[in-house]
C-alpha cells in the first residue's frame, strides 16, 4: 500500500543514498503509477523456473561442440545464462564486490566528486537511469566506468578507496577474457566464423556500472530499473547474495537467485541484430525490498562507434530476409539516450518495419 503521505525528497540532497537518510516513506517522485508498478506477488522463483547455468570447464576441451549447443539454446530461447568455471578468479571477484560497496560508503561530498548528469561522460556518479529525461526516479545510485582500454581511462577513475583503480582494472581485464570467449562461442553456435562478432563490434568497448540499490521502506511502488533490453552486445552481471534481478519469460517475470561464483550472461540488442532475431535481447528488470542493500555490476560489451551492426549475411535468405537496415552504434546510442527506459525497444527504430512499442507488448 502506497503511504497516505509520500515523503518529499531533501532539495539539498542528489543521490538516492542521501536522500533516503533524511526521509522515512518513499518521496513522491520514485512512486510509480499503479499500472506501472511491479506486481511483486506475481513474480515466479527461478526455483520453479530457472534460466540455463553453462559450465565452460570444457569450452576449449573435448566438449566444445556440446557447450557451443548449450550456448546457442539459452540465447534462442532465454536470452540469459549462467556460467560457472569461468575463469575469473574469485578472489578479483570478491575485491570487485568489496571496493563498489567501500565507494558507496564514502562520505557523501567524497563520492559527490565523481557526479554528473552528462550522459556522455565517460566515468560519473548518478542515480536512476537518465535524470535528465525521466518524471519517475528509479531506486538506484550507481557509477559507471568505461574501462576499455584501460589507459584511457583509469585516471579519471575515483582515487577513493585506495585501491579502487587497482581492484578495478584487474576486474575488467579478467572479465574482457571472459567477453571474448563467449562472443566466439556466440559466433560460432550461429555458424559464423569464431570471431565474426568481435569483428564487427570491430575497436569494441567495455563499459561498466557498480549499481547501489538501498533498502526501500514499500518496494511494490518503485523500481530498481523498470524492464528494459540491453543497448549493448552482451553482458556480464556480477550480483551479490541478494536478490533483485528478474527476467521475462513467457510473459511472466522470473526472479533469478544469485549463485554463488557465477556470472549472468545476457544477449544484447546488438547480438539480436546480428543474428537477425535467431537469438534474443530480452526484457529484465531489477527490484528492491526493503530488508537488505543489494550491489550489481555488469559489464557491458559495445560496439566500437563507429561499428557498422546489421545481420549476417549468411543468416538472410528467401526465408529469412533482414530484419534491420544497417546501422552504426553511434546512431544507435544516441537514440538509446532520448528514450524513456522500459518503454521502447532502441532496436525496434532500426527495424526494416514500424517500431513497436514495448508497452503493447506486456
Amino acid at each position: 500500500m502506497a503511504s497516505s503521505t509520500p515523503a518529499s525528497p531533501s532539495p539539498s540532497k542528489v543521490l538516492l543514498g542521501d536522500i533516503i537518510a533524511t526521509t522515512n516513506g518513499v518521496p513522491s517522485n520514485y512512486i510509480r503509477p499503479f499500472s506501472e508498478r511491479p506486481n511483486l506477488t506475481q513474480v515466479q522463483s527461478s526455483e520453479d523456473s530457472s534460466i540455463p547455468l553453462i559450465d565452460l570447464k570444457e569450452l576449449d576441451g573435448p566438449n566444445h561442440s556440446k557447450l557451443i549447443k548449450q550456448i546457442g539454446h539459452a540465447c534462442q530461447y532465454d536470452g540469459f545464462f549462467q556460467v560457472r568455471n569461468h575463469g575469473v578468479p574469485e578472489i578479483v571477484v570478491e575485491k570487485m564486490l568489496q571496493v563498489g560497496k567501500d565507494f558507496f560508503g564514502l562520505p557523501e561530498s567524497e563520492r559527490m566528486k565523481c557526479y554528473s548528469a552528462d550522459t556522455s561522460k565517460t566515468t560519473r556518479l548518478s542515480t536512476s537511469f537518465n535524470v535528465t529525461n525521466e518524471k519517475t526516479a528509479n531506486w538506484r545510485d550507481f557509477l559507471r566506468l568505461h574501462c576499455y582500454p584501460l589507459e584511457d581511462y583509469m585516471d579519471e577513475w575515483p582515487t577513493n578507496p585506495p585501491s579502487f583503480r587497482s581492484d578495478v582494472a584487474e576486474y575488467c581485464t579478467s572479465v574482457r577474457g571472459l567477453t571474448l570467449k563467449l562472443l566466439g562461442a556466440i559466433s560460432e553456435s550461429l555458424g559464423l566464423k569464431r570471431d565474426y562478432i568481435e569483428m564487427v563490434l570491430s575497436n569494441h568497448g567495455q563499459h561498466m556500472a557498480i549499481n547501489y540499490y538501498p533498502p526501500c521502506p514499500e518496494p511494490e511502488l518503485t523500481y530498481g530499473l523498470p524492464g528494459h533490453t540491453d543497448p549493448n552486445a552482451i553482458t556480464v552481471l556480477l550480483q551479490d547474495d541478494v536478490p533483485g534481478l528478474q527476467v521475462l519469460k513467457d510473459g511472466k517475470w522470473i526472479a533469478i537467485h544469485p549463485i554463488p561464483n557465477t556470472f549472468i550472461i545476457n544477449i544484447g540488442d546488438q547480438i539480436q541484430a546480428i543474428s537477425n532475431d535467431k537469438y534474443k535481447s530480452v526484457l529484465h528488470r531489477a527490484v528492491v525490498n526493503c530488508d537488505k542493500e543489494r550491489f550489481s555490476i555488469p559489464i557491458f560489451c559495445c560496439p566500437s562507434k563507429e561499428a557498422v551492426i546489421g545481420p549476417a549475411s549468411q543468416l538472410v535468405d528467401a526465408e529469412h530476409p533482414s530484419l534491420y537496415k544497417d546501422f552504426t552504434y553511434t546512431e544507435f546510442f544516441g537514440k538509446f539516450w532520448t528514450q524513456k527506459l522500459g518503454n521502447e525497444s532502441t532496436l525496434d527504430f532500426f527495424k526494416t518495419t514500424t517500431p513497436i512499442n514495448y508497452q503493447n507488448q506486456r
